[in-house]
């Protein structure tokens, strides 16, 4: 931490994802300070759920994450630097480590001292990494995932058990009654950006808290996009327009549009077939290694034998009571499947009969809701008549993920869905992870964010 001090009585914090670095957000703290100098925000990109510590779940990560911010705030008061107000953006993982850590900062009483402003995540798995298939194939990938990222696998595919609760940690993190939730809610600004295509980590359904997928068919939509953010920022009051009508496809263009998907999927596949056998050797042993690392660091950390004496954030947790290689082989093939959805009779069979339609209406907080906690579209009857049946079919969810959506939305997120076109890799475009040709469209992204959603 720089020893001078500044005028600046409002820190941000900046939190980012899994195998991730303070680095990957240079660029996030760099848009930033153009827009507000020193004296008017302090900075603070963390650092000590660095690489493979990422591996040892939301919980450590979020009390890790806790404690450099109150060591951070502590550090400026004594330097007579007084912070009032805080703002957190998670990126990736990072949003949920940062939900986690703001449940802890609420119950130390840190929310009353300070003035929650902003909270934003980017592409977050809110709602976890389970692919909502059905069959032999989503029993395959969402039981392999678990195993290869140690608690956080666990937790994010949510076949954990948090602590005495019976729950997945992402459901406690979900829970209305929580110390997380009751925290969440006293940000004055909740923000939530979303990748619609080719976010092979995040989809979208996780990211942007829905139960449907709107942009499953790009060909077909006719997309609303914010005017002056060049057709990346999507309306988030009204996600589609009305489709122009388009004229027959005669059989020679089905036939070169076949032919196009084919040359297309075929790096994919040189891919998979060249590097998925080496590789996945290499993954999975490495897997194996950090792991054993990863419960060591968990014990030692539960033990208090850490250095750090992290027992104080064992609260009460409800109210009332090879890697960049592997990176980009593992989430194209996760990108390759197909989502299920559920049939008509097992929405019927949902707690929740309530259906989420598409363009759902998000607002700031204070607008209004509905009984099921749901921002209701402008007319929601046009939709329905506009949009073909399929795009309010539920996808494949479990009730736990269902529940989590729900009760999110309820505390209200502005959610913008966003559309990066010149890159394939857009989990790390959108917060241009690192500076390169065709991350631009994460520039707007940031922009985006500036003019509309970050408050100092």
């Amino acid at each position: 931490m720089p020893d001078t001090t500044t005028k600046a009585d409002h820190l941000c914090v900046l939190v980012h994802g899994l195998w991730g670095n303070p680095s990957h957000l240079d660029y996030v703290a760099s848009a930033l300070r153009e827009r507000h100098d020193e004296d008017s925000l302090y900075i603070l990109s963390a650092k000590g759920n660095s690489g493979n510590w990422t591996y040892d779940g939301i919980e450590l990560g979020g009390e890790r994450l806790a404690h450099e911010i109150e060591e951070t705030l502590e550090t400026l008061d004594k330097k007579g630097q007084k912070i009032k107000k805080l703002s957190i953006v998670g990126y990736s993982l990072g949003g949920l480590v940062s939900r986690y850590a703001i449940g802890l900062l609420h119950a130390h009483g840190w929310l009353e001292k300070l003035q929650p402003v902003n909270f934003t995540t980017f592409a977050s798995p809110h709602v976890g990494v389970r692919t909502p298939l059905k069959g032999i194939r989503g029993q395959i990938w969402n039981g392999l995932g678990p195993k290869t990222i140690s608690m956080s696998g666990q937790q994010l595919f949510m076949v954990d058990s948090f602590r005495n609760t019976g729950r997945p940690l992402l459901s406690v993190l979900a829970d209305p009654e929580s110390i997380f939730i009751q925290g969440l809610k006293q940000f004055q600004h909740r923000s939530a950006y979303a990748n619609i295509v080719n976010d092979r980590s995040v989809v979208f359904y996780t990211s942007a808290l829905s139960k449907v997928d709107p942009f499953r068919d790009l060909d077909n939509i006719n997309i609303n996009y914010v005017k002056g953010y060049d057709q990346v920022i999507i309306d988030p009051d009204n996600y589609l327009l009305p489709s122009t009508p388009e004229e027959p496809e005669n059989v020679a263009s089905r036939w070169w549009k076949q032919l196009k998907t084919v040359v297309q999927g075929l790096p994919f596949w040189l891919l998979v077939i060249l590097l998925v056998p080496p590789a996945s050797t290499i993954f999975l042993a490495n897997a194996a290694v950090q792991t054993c690392r990863s419960r060591q660091r968990i014990r030692l950390h539960t033990e208090g034998k850490n250095k750090v004496l992290f027992g104080r954030y064992k609260v009460p947790l409800l109210v009332q009571d090879v890697h960049h290689v592997m990176e980009e082989v593992f989430e194209n093939v996760n990108a390759r499947q197909e989502p299920a959805y559920l049939s008509s009779t097992e929405e019927d069979n949902l707690s929740d009969s309530s259906t989420e339609k598409v363009g759902i209406k998000t607002s700031k907080p204070g607008s209004e809701v509905s009984s099921a906690g749901l921002y209701q579209p402008t007319n929601s009857h046009a939709y329905e008549e506009e949009y073909p049946a399929s795009h309010h079919h539920k996808l494949a969810l479990t009730d736990d993920q269902f529940a989590i959506i729900d009760s999110l939305n309820a505390v209200g997120f502005r959610k913008y869905p966003v559309y990066i076109h010149k890159h394939r890799h857009s989990h790390a475009a959108i917060i241009v992870r690192v500076r390169k040709d065709g991350f631009g469209e994460g520039e707007i992204v940031m922009k985006h964010w500036l003019d509309n959603e970050f408050v100092v």
